[in-house]
């Protein structure tokens, strides 16, 4: 795994425990992976999705009781993510998301026909999306995505926020 991406987990993780310690229950939307296997690791259970199409296949979300839902990097792959967020029954949610930037487009793999985003938010869209699907935003960070690679944009990304976090919380 790239020194960035550890670097991504690690604060990821870290936001995740300054909300919700362990022992928690929580389900992560999207595929086990090796953010979640870590989160497992230290405490939680960890329920992962399998796959499903989140934009109109909502019947895990519906159908698990649990105290936390984490939404890790993967709100920006569906074309309406509001029909998932409103749908989840735990009261406590976190979210990372990559946010929007000016200098380059949004991301799509050539090799992958699923790793694509089909939104890149502004911190305050992601916001309003999230307080439109009833969620009460408590807490937030911006991270940036530091690299060593030579270039315009790779320069600008270790300066400019890259990704955020938000913590929310349902009555």
């Amino acid at each position: 795994m790239k020194k960035v991406e550890i670097e991504r987990q690690d604060l990821t993780f870290n936001f995740l425990e300054k909300h919700c310690p362990p022992p928690i229950k929580l389900l992560d939307l999207g595929t086990p992976n090796n953010l979640s296997k870590v989160i497992a690791s230290k405490g939680y259970e960890v329920i992962n999705t399998q796959g499903q199409d989140l934009d109109v296949e909502l019947d895990i979300v519906n159908n698990v009781d649990v105290e936390l839902v984490t939404a890790l990097e993967i709100l920006e792959h569906l074309v309406a993510p509001l029909n998932v967020l409103k749908v989840i029954k735990a009261k406590k949610l976190i979210a990372t998301i990559p946010l929007r930037l000016w200098f380059a487009k949004a991301y799509r793999s050539k090799n992958d026909p699923w790793d694509r985003h089909f939104h890149e938010f502004e911190d305050w869209q992601f916001d309003w999306l999230l307080e439109k699907a009833g969620w009460t935003i408590i807490d937030t960070e911006k991270w940036i995505s530091r690299t060593k690679i030579n270039g315009i944009r790779p320069l600008l990304r270790n300066f400019t926020p890259r990704y955020y976090a938000v913590y929310a919380e349902r009555k």
